[in-house]
C-alpha cells in the first residue's frame, strides 16, 4: 500500500494540496511553508521578546507567562521549535506554547536557535543551552521555580530536546525534572524500516528531505568520522540519568522506528517513560490538520502530560 492509501481519511485530504519541501532545490521557499501569520493573542498570556547571550552573540527568545501573576514562583519550560535543524521560527508555535501557559500555569520560554545550512552543529544546541542557563540564571527575574523545569520541542526541535538533555545530564545542570521531545529527529544514519518507507514527495517529511537536512546540519563529514550525541541523539552510549520522558509519533511518520528504538532504551536505562504511536497518521500531524479528532487527541496529550510533569 502506499503512503496516501494508509493514511486516515480526515488527514489524507492534506496531502493531496501539501507541495512537499525542497530544501535540496528550494530551501528558502521551504522555510516560508513554516511561517504564519501572527495569532489573536490570548487575554490571559502576556509575550515578551528578549535577546540573550549566546556563544556567538545574541539570540532572541519570547516568553509567554500567565498575564495575571503573583509573587508565587511557577514551573518553567524551554520549547525548541520544529523544522529539521534547518526551518522554523518561534513565532510559528506562538498558540501552542500560549497552551502550554494555560494547562501548566506555567512560564515557556521559546528558543531562536541558529538554524543550518548557515550555522551547523553544534551552533543549535550551543543556542538551546544558552537559553536554558539563561532561564535558570535568571529564576528570580522570570519568577521561575528551579525546582520545575522541563524542556521540549517537536520534530528538530525534538532532537534537540533529546541531545539537550544528554548535555545537561553530562555537564551537572540545569537540573531538569521533564524531558517532551515530540516525534523526534535524533538518528542520522537512515537504516530504519520507517526512514525506507516515506519517499512521496509531498509527504512532510520525506526520505530524501531527511538525508539533505542531517547533511546540512553536520556539515562536512567522512564515513568515519565520529558524531557526537549531542548532536545525533540515538548515537548516545547510555541514556540513563535522563529525566522522566514523554514522546509520541506517527505509524507513517520517517521517525517511526528511531523514536521506538529510542523509548525502549529509555526504558531499559531506568527512565520512566509514556509514549504514544499514533496509526494513520504522518509526521507533524496535528500541527498540519488542527481540526482533526486524532490532531485534538493527540495534542491534548501531551498538553496534560507537561501540565501533569510540572505541577506533581
Amino acid at each position: 500500500m502506499d503512503f496516501e492509501s494508509r493514511l486516515l481519511p480526515e488527514l489524507r485530504s492534506v496531502m493531496t494540496q501539501f507541495p512537499g519541501f525542497q530544501l535540496e532545490e528550494n530551501l528558502e521557499l521551504s522555510r516560508s511553508y513554516l511561517s504564519s501569520p501572527p495569532i489573536e493573542q490570548s487575554e490571559h498570556v502576556r509575550t515578551t521578546s528578549r535577546m540573550i547571550p549566546s556563544v556567538a552573540g545574541e539570540i532572541l527568545v519570547k516568553i509567554y507567562e500567565p498575564a495575571q501573576r503573583t509573587d508565587v514562583k511557577l514551573p518553567a519550560m524551554l520549547w525548541i521549535h520544529g523544522g529539521g535543524y534547518v526551518m522554523g521560527h518561534p513565532d510559528m508555535d506562538d498558540a501552542l506554547c500560549e497552551r502550554f501557559v494555560q494547562a501548566a500555569n506555567c512560564v515557556v520560554v521559546s528558543v531562536d536557535y541558529r538554524l543550518a545550512p548557515e550555522h551547523p552543529y553544534p551552533a543549535a544546541i550551543d543556542d538551546c543551552y544558552a537559553a536554558l542557563t539563561w532561564m535558570t540564571d535568571e529564576a528570580e527575574l522570570l519568577g521561575i521555580d528551579l525546582d520545575r523545569v522541563a524542556i521540549a520541542g517537536a520534530s528538530g526541535g525534538g532532537g534537540l530536546t533529546a541531545a539537550l538533555a544528554l548535555m545537561a545530564r553530562d555537564k551537572g545542570g540545569p537540573a531538569l525534572i521533564f524531558q517532551m521531545p515530540l516525534y523526534p529527529m535524533i538518528d542520522d544514519r537512515n537504516v530504519t524500516a520507517s526512514s525506507h518507507e516515506i519517499t512521496a514527495d509531498n509527504a512532510p517529511w520525506s526520505r530524501k528531505n531527511n538525508l539533505t537536512a542531517w547533511n546540512m546540519y553536520l556539515g562536512n563529514r567522512t564515513e568515519d568520522s565520529e558524531v557526537s550525541p549531542y548532536a545525533v541523539p540515538s548515537r548516545a552510549e547510555s541514556l540513563a540519568g535522563l529525566p522522566p520522558t514523554y514522546t509520541c509519533v506517527g505509524q507513517l511518520d520517517l521517525f517511526r522506528d528511531e523514536t521506538i528504538e529510542y523509548v525502549a532504551r529509555l526504558a531499559q536505562a531506568g527512565v520512566d517513560v509514556e509514549f504514544h504511536l499514533y496509526p494513520g497518521t504522518f509526521h507533524n500531524f496535528e500541527g498540519m490538520v488542527p481540526q482533526a479528532e486524532v490532531s485534538q487527541r493527540a495534542s491534548q496529550s501531551y498538553v496534560d502530560a507537561i501540565a501533569r510533569a510540572l505541577n506533581p
